[in-house]
């Protein structure tokens, strides 16, 4: 049975929190720096009481660092002592399945109980990107299910095998789905495993995969009962006027998706977004940060809208993403979240 690692920690309306980051690049900074910024998040996030610290894979991004993604959840867990650390999550069409059971027994058993594998389906890249990865362009990521299956066959522990797994035969790992659409949903309900929703950028699938999870849940012997994580973009600061200027950042990173332009390092805030956006991709933007999943405020905005979204989505958990460009105002954005829990 699955060890969830819910226990000892703190929590927000009675369930944890925890921390998704993509080791964001600042513009005219680095990559060695943004490590060096995600180290020092998960050391406070470990002080204040938050359950895991997860890590994105992105490819061909100048303002994301996790492109390698087993390597910086090795630095991240050796930074720290206690905190939960994982993929959230690991494009598994991108890899050869033994490859990521070898990675992650590694990982496992050099930090026993600490290490959560969340999977996508989703290249996390472009077409040109996806070839460079040596992935299919032909895969639809239809075979996940079967790319699933033959990675927890290397985690059983069948010496037999033809084709082992060392490290990672044996081991005990938490496997997380992720997504951000029905697909996943069904086939965490199917397979009887935990679930993780990408809130913090399909906000109005949210709820509609949320009952699809609940109601095809099948028991399973690695889980009884449903459980879901949901991503939320969470920006806090003193006044609502503050996170808001702060979450420029976030809307300039995501209006250079919407636009299609060639992406940047990640940007720091502006004073009027007007002067960047059309209103016909203010209104894209907008309908992606939703204001339901991307909660923006002071500590009295930001405790309202949390506990409204736990309240609508029954979530068990939230994992939080902040994406702010200086890094003193993104550790206490946590900090004010840490502030809320028990």
């Amino acid at each position: 049975m699955y060890e969830l690692h819910t226990d000892n920690i703190k929590r927000f309306n009675n369930i944890p929190l925890s921390v998704l980051d993509t080791s964001p690049i600042n513009e005219g900074s680095s990559a060695g720096e943004s490590y060096k910024n995600s180290v020092e998040v998960a050391q406070h996030v470990e002080k204040w009481g938050f359950n895991r610290y997860w890590l994105a894979e992105h490819h061909n991004m100048p303002g994301i660092g996790s492109s390698a993604t087993s390597v910086l959840i090795g630095h991240i867990a050796g930074a720290t002592k206690r905190i939960r650390v994982g993929a959230g999550g690991i494009m598994l069409p991108n890899h050869a399945p033994l490859v990521i059971a070898e990675q992650f027994g590694t990982l496992e058993s050099i930090y026993p109980e600490r290490i959560d594998l969340g999977l996508g389906r989703a290249p996390g890249s472009d077409q040109a990107t996806a070839q460079a990865l040596r992935r299919s362009l032909h895969s639809s990521g239809e075979d996940f299910p079967e790319q699933l299956a033959e990675l927890q066959a290397y985690f059983s522990p069948d010496r037999s095998a033809r084709v082992r797994a060392v490290p990672g035969e044996g081991l005990e790992i938490p496997i997380w789905l992720l997504g951000s659409s029905g697909f996943s949903a069904r086939l965490a309900a199917k397979e009887g495993l935990p679930f993780s929703f990408a809130s913090h950028f399909a906000p109005a699938y949210t709820l509609p995969a949320m009952q699809l999870y609940h109601q095809n849940f099948r028991p399973s012997k690695m889980l009884k009962e449903p459980y879901a994580m949901l991503g939320v973009n969470v920006i806090a600061a003193e006044t609502d006027e503050e996170a808001e200027w702060l979450a420029t950042s976030l809307q300039l990173q995501f209006l250079s998706l919407a636009s299609g332009s060639t992406p940047t390092k990640f940007q720091p805030p502006v004073k009027n977004m007007n002067d960047y956006w059309s209103p016909g991709q203010r209104s894209i933007v907008e309908k992606t940060l939703d204001s339901f999943s991307t909660i923006v405020g002071s500590p009295e905005t930001v405790k309202e809208k949390l506990e409204k979204f736990i309240s609508q989505t029954r979530a068990n958990e939230l994992i939080i993403n902040t994406a702010v460009f200086d890094q003193k105002a993104r550790l206490r954005s946590y900090e004010i979240l840490s502030e809320m829990m028990d």
